[in-house]
């Protein structure tokens, strides 16, 4: 009877009962035949280690190897039948290589766990994630130098609080952005640096008896070195929250610049245009063309930073050592690359396409008052007022310029002198964005010649 009313419970999916449902929700296949090629990597290096310390034969370690690339090239070529029945790719890998090569597949498992198995995958897996974030980060950099050079000199509005602040270059500010992601690319090969230990022959959490030699598989893996205690190794998770916190970050870097993306082009701004392989019409007004590749760019933030706190919440209350709830790390780890990758591809795409609207800029940068503070410091630097008191007289030049309808650079001499009478016609000289910018030649300013210094080095950091 309990079967019954369980079967019409569930319905279809579960026909079969308890049995089915546990081994719907026990069964992983599903997304880590994702590791394939990583699984068949670490159980090669194993079985060549196992043969080298005389555990098997080197008989059947090359059996064995043979064997694992046979399934290998199955898996790659898509005619490989994943079971569910057998939960993971550990296992999947395993009964094929059995079918495969007979007897000789049964000592691949010696002195190991799927415990150390998958956190080996796992690891090397992520390893080779982030060394592809870090290439895309290099592309999407590479593009936003290209535009930084062609507009070392283009003056736009620089902005605070979203109010037009003071005059910048468009090189700079793309190098902005460069900076951010050259921080982003350090987050991933920092981490990378620290998880490259090889959990590999830590077993099931307590190491094991046979005389392995951990340091050759580690090796053989291109890790640093073998992880120096099991039971961590195979608790250990953080290279997965590393990579989903350099993750997040990275995406909120893409975010904000795909926000700044769509306002720029909007019929508001008009500081760029999006090339049409990066945006869309709309279905009913056909004056429209969408950013929908920066509003999807500005939205992958929030799916890879829930993929982290997923992921978090997972790990934050299990015991030493492995718990089956570590099952539940793959997905959003995947999850969250995939779409990174993508996300850091289509701003690579959008930059490396757009075009910035020069004339546009150099109004807006013009307008708003933005060289009020180069007013101030002029009147700091030329007629000796202190800073405060500077500030206080191009408050009342900006109140004047405001109550006449016109910018700074249009009042006359007699009204700037109202203000003060130590004010001489050289003020004109700072007045405008350009003189504005060039004199902003400090480490790290907007003045050209400093844009172009930060160009020159990051493209001898790049090579």
């Amino acid at each position: 009877m309990t079967d019954k009313k369980s079967n019409a419970m569930w319905g279809g999916r579960f026909a079969a009962g308890p049995d089915a449902i546990m081994e719907a929700i026990n069964a992983s296949i599903g997304y880590d035949k994702r590791l394939a090629f990583q699984d068949i990597t670490g159980s090669r290096a194993h079985a060549a280690m196992l043969a080298a310390q005389g555990i098997i034969s080197d008989t059947d370690a090359q059996t064995i190897r043979e064997g694992l690339l046979t399934v290998l090239s199955e898996i790659e070529s898509g005619n490989f039948e994943f079971s569910t029945a057998l939960e993971d790719i550990h296992m999947n890998v395993e009964a094929r290589l059995k079918e495969i090569v007979g007897e000789p597949a049964g000592r691949l498992h010696t002195a190991r766990s799927r415990n150390d198995q998958v956190a080996t995958d796992f690891k090397l897996w992520t390893r080779d994630q982030m060394d592809a974030v870090v290439m895309g980060l290099e592309a999407l950099i590479n593009a936003l130098l290209d535009q930084a050079e062609a507009g070392a000199d283009w003056v736009m509005p620089g902005f605070t609080h979203l109010q037009t602040a003071q005059p910048v270059t468009w090189g700079h500010h793309m190098m902005a952005y460069v900076e951010m992601l050259g921080r982003d690319m350090s987050r991933f090969k920092d981490a990378r640096a620290r998880m490259n230990e090889n959990p590999l022959g830590s077993a099931a959490l307590a190491g094991t008896g046979f005389p392995i030699d951990r340091h050759m598989t580690a090796e053989a893996l291109g890790f640093d070195r073998p992880t120096a205690n099991s039971l961590d190794a195979v608790a250990d998770r953080d290279f997965a929250l590393e990579f989903l916190s350099c993750a997040s970050i990275t995406a909120m870097h893409l975010s904000r610049f795909a926000e700044e993306l769509v306002i720029w082009s909007s019929a508001q701004f008009r500081f760029v245009t999006l090339s049409d392989r990066f945006s869309t019409g709309s279905s009913i007004m056909p004056q429209k063309k969408n950013p929908d590749a920066a509003e999807l760019i500005r939205a992958k933030v929030g799916r890879i930073m829930g993929a982290m706190v997923a992921l978090f919440t997972v790990m934050k209350g299990l015991p030493l050592a492995y718990s089956k709830d570590m099952q539940e790390d793959k997905e959003q780890v995947f999850d969250a690359a995939d779409n990174l990758m993508l996300a850091v591809a289509a701003m690579t795409g959008m930059v490396s396409d757009m075009t910035a609207n020069v004339d546009s800029l150099r109004a807006a940068a013009a307008s708003g008052f933005s060289t009020a503070t180069d007013l101030a410091d002029w009147l700091v630097r030329e007629a000796g007022l202190p800073f405060r008191d500077a500030h206080h007289v191009t408050g009342a030049l900006v109140a004047l310029a405001e109550s006449k309808g016109c910018d700074l650079p249009d009042l006359s001499l007699d009204e700037m002198k109202s203000a003060h009478e130590s004010i001489t016609d050289g003020v004109y000289t700072v007045l405008t964005v350009e003189n504005s910018v060039a004199s902003r030649t400090s480490y790290g300013g907007t003045a050209p010649t400093q844009v172009r210094a930060q160009i020159a080095r990051w493209r001898e950091v790049l090579k």
